[in-house]
C-alpha cells in the first residue's frame, strides 16, 4: 500500500531538499547521540512505533546482510523497506521500497514537513540535527507514513549505541562483526567498539551475531544476558560450512537450531558472504520460529542465489577486466585479499584505491600492498578527503619493507587515476578499484555514463 504526501511551501525541487540534507555534513558535522532524534520522534508522534524493524550493525557485512534479508522477504511476498548507508549513485537509493528508490517528489514532501521541526529544534539546547538524523526521520517517516512496509531492514549508520537509527525497537537485532573502525568515536579496543554496536540490543528482543573475536564477543553476550535477549552466535548456536566457492557461485550448507538447509548458493563473491547470508538466515529462522514468518524454501534458495549488493567485489568491466570494492578498513582488506588470492586468476594486479581520514590506513595497505604490481593512489571527492600524497608515503614505507616490487603511482584526480589504470591494464590483468566507498560510487557513476553522482554519508 502507498500513500502520497503532497510537497507544501518551502524547497521548490527536490534537489534543493538534497542539497539542504547534505549539507548538513559539513555545516552541522557529526554529533552521536539520540536526544534529537527522540525529540523529533516525539513531535511527529512516534512513527517508528508502527513499523517493524530488522536492526542490523557491524564493522563491515552490514550492507549484504541488508540486501540478502530483503530479497528473501521481498521472494516471499512480503513487503520491504530498506535503508542503507552511504548511497552508491544517488541520495534516494539509500531509502527504498520492494527494491525500488524513494521517489523525488516523495522525499521533496517529507523534507519540507520536516525542515520547520529541524528549526525548531535548533533553537532548543539540543541544536540543529545532522545530516544522518535529518535522513533518518525521512526514512521512518516515509516508512510509516508513505508505503506501510511489513518489515523494515535497517542499517546502523555508525557503531550502534548512540547512531540515529538506535531510535527504534526492532523485532531482531543482527551484529555482522567487529573491527578497527570509526576509532575516534566508538573506541580504541574491541571491547569499546563491541559495546558500541550491542547497544543496538533491547530488552527481550533476540539477537543474531557472527562476531568471532572471544574478547568482543565476550561484550555482546554479557549485554544479551543484561538484557534478557536470546543470543544466537556463529559456531554455537548456528554455523554453516563451505562446500565450493568458485566466481558468483558459493555454495554452503547451513545449520541452526530450527533446521538444516543444504546447497545453499550465493552469487556475492568472497568467503566472507557466507558468513553474511548465514546472519540473515538466522535471523529469517528466528521470525519464523516466534514471528510467524511464512518463508517458502524454494524461495528462500531463489532469493539467496540472485542477490546483489554493488561496489563488492563486483565486475564493472571485462576488457580491460575491472572490480570494484568498498573494502575501507583493515578487516575489509582482509577478506578483498582472500578473495584475490582465492578466487581470481591474472598475471598482474593494478590497484586504484583512495580513502577518507580517520581510518587504519596502514594496516589496510599491509593487506593488499604484497598483492599489487601497480598501486595508483588517488583521491575522492569528498571533504574527509585523505591525501594522496600521504597515503603513498605509507605505501612506500611498506614495499620497503617488505622488498617488494610494487610501482607507486599518485594521481590526485580520480578521474585521471581511472583512465591511467584502464589503459595499463592489458589481456589477462586485473584492475581493482578500492577503498572508500565514496571513490567507488565516484566510479560506478562514471562507468554508468554519469557525468557526477550525488555525495552524502
Amino acid at each position: 500500500m502507498k500513500q502520497s504526501i503532497e510537497s507544501t511551501n518551502g524547497f521548490e525541487s527536490y534537489t534543493e531538499a538534497v542539497n539542504w540534507v547534505t549539507g548538513l555534513v559539513a555545516e552541522k558535522g557529526m554529533r552521536p547521540g539520540l536526544k534529537r532524534m527522540e525529540w523529533l520522534m516525539k513531535k511527529l508522534g512516534h512513527p517508528e512505533r508502527r513499523l517493524k524493524f530488522i536492526h542490523v550493525a557491524g564493522t563491515n557485512g552490514k550492507g549484504s546482510t541488508c540486501a540478502f534479508l530483503t530479497n528473501v522477504l521481498l521472494r516471499n511476498g512480503y513487503d520491504v523497506g530498506t535503508f542503507t548507508s552511504p548511497y552508491m549513485t544517488k541520495f534516494t537509493d539509500r531509502l527504498r521500497y520492494n527494491g525500488k528508490d524513494i521517489e523525488e517528489e516523495q522525499l521533496l514532501a517529507l523534507a519540507n514537513e520536516i525542515k520547520p521541526l529541524a528549526e525548531e529544534l535548533a533553537r532548543t539546547e539540543l541544536g540543529h540535527p545532522t545530516m544522518f538524523e535529518v535522513t533518518t526521520t525521512i526514512a521512518i517517516l516515509y516508512f510509516a507514513k508513505v508505503v506501510f512496509p511489513d518489515y523494515v531492514v535497517w542499517e546502523v549508520g555508525m557503531g550502534g549505541r548512540l547512531d540515529s537509527t538506535n531510535v527504534v525497537l526492532p523485532v531482531i537485532s543482527i551484529i555482522t562483526n567487529i573491527g578497527h573502525d570509526h576509532k575516534e568515536f566508538l573506541g580504541e579496543t574491541l571491547e569499546e567498539i563491541a559495546a558500541e554496536k550491542a547497544g543496538i540490543i533491547k530488552p527481550g528482543v533476540p539477537v543474531v551475531t557472527t562476531v568471532e573475536q572471544p574478547e568482543a564477543l565476550a561484550v555482546i553476550e554479557r549485554i544479551s544476558a543484561k538484557h534478557h535477549s536470546s543470543l544466537y552466535r556463529l559456531g554455537q548456536e548456528f554455523s554453516y560450512e563451505p562446500i565450493s566457492a568458485e566466481l558468483h557461485r558459493h555454495i554452503f550448507t547451513f545449520e541452526s537450531p530450527f533446521r538444516r538447509m543444504k546447497e545453499l548458493q550465493i552469487s556475492l563473491n568472497g568467503h566472507h558472504q557466507f558468513k553474511n547470508a548465514s546472519a540473515a538466515l538466522m535471523a529469517i529462522e528466528v521470525l519464523r520460529q516466534y514471528q510467524a514468518l511464512i518463508i517458502e524454501e524454494e524461495d528462500l534458495y531463489s532469493a539467496l542465489k540472485d542477490t546483489f549488493w554493488p561496489g563488492r567485489l563486483e565486475l564493472a568491466g571485462e576488457q580491460p577486466q575491472l572490480l570494484l570494492d568498498g573494502a575501507h578498513n583493515p578487516e575489509g582488506a582482509a577478506s578483498l585479499a582472500n578473495a584475490l588470492t582465492t578466487l581470481y586468476s591474472y598475471d598482474r594486479l593494478h590497484i586504484m584505491l583512495g580513502m577518507i581520514s580517520g581510518k587504519e590506513h596502514e594496516a589496510y595497505l599491509r593487506q593488499l600492498v604484497p598483492l599489487a604490481h601497480t598501486l595508483i593512489i588517488t583521491e575522492p571527492d569528498f571533504h574527509k578527503k585523505y591525501a594522496a600524497a600521504d597515503l603513498a608515503y605509507t605505501a612506500q614505507e611498506i614495499v620497503r619493507e617488505l622488498g617488494s616490487e610494487v610501482e607507486i603511482r599518485v594521481e590526485r584526480d580520480w578521474r585521471k587515476a581511472m583512465e591511467a589504470l584502464q589503459q595499463m591494464t592489458g589481456p589477462g590483468q586485473l584492475a581493482l578499484v578500492t577503498g572508500t566507498l565514496y571513490l567507488i560510487s565516484d566510479v560506478r557513476a562514471r562507468l554508468g555514463g554519469q557525468a557526477q553522482n550525488e555525495k552524502g554519508w
